[in-house]
């Protein structure tokens, strides 16, 4: 397992990276359950395990950001970001709170109404009271966050390729 370094991400970070990416692509997949009521393969076969895969998302991201932080001091220190590597840094840090909240908030919908928690066929909160202080944090969270950590997304990728055709600075072959 390589480390992080200034000159590529270690093999940990990579998998961490490309295992959210991937599952976030499949997360995105839930706005096809608004078509014809999710009666069609994707709403079918690949919805259902919105739940699950949000879970996943935290638990991997929990990891990403520890093993970032424990990465922290084994590269050597770059030097000080001017004006667009502080804004960079600031997209990182929204990007990974919105890939933590996200899971986050929707959990707190399914354990706010009084559903529970199923993650991957394991019941993680049983069935209970409602919370509705919780369900209401929930609800007036998740949506307008999913639309933020959508428009993140598309700028980390716009950006990813703005280093890479533009400025053909070797910053995006780091992740691979």
């Amino acid at each position: 397992m390589s480390r992080d370094t200034r000159e590529r991400y270690g093999t940990v970070s990579r998998l961490l990276h490309w295992s959210v990416a991937l599952l976030v692509v499949w997360q995105v997949l839930k706005i096809f359950d608004r078509i014809e009521d999710g009666e069609h393969w994707v709403g079918q076969t690949l919805v259902p395990w919105h739940i699950s895969i949000g879970f996943l998302i935290l638990l991997l991201m929990l990891a990403r950001i520890f093993w970032a932080l424990r990465n922290q001091g084994s590269r050597p220190p770059a030097p000080p970001p001017r004006m667009l590597g502080l804004v960079a840094k600031a997209g990182h840090v929204a990007l990974y709170a919105a890939l933590v909240l996200m899971p986050v908030s929707g959990m707190s919908i399914m354990i706010g109404n009084g559903y529970g928690l199923t993650v991957f066929g394991m019941e993680l909160v049983a069935q209970g009271a409602e919370i509705p202080w919780l369900a209401t944090f929930g609800g007036m969270v998740h949506s307008p966050l999913a639309w933020l950590l959508l428009a993140l997304v598309i700028g980390h990728v716009v950006m990813a390729l703005v280093h890479r055709f533009v400025k053909k600075d070797g910053v995006l072959q780091r992740m691979f």
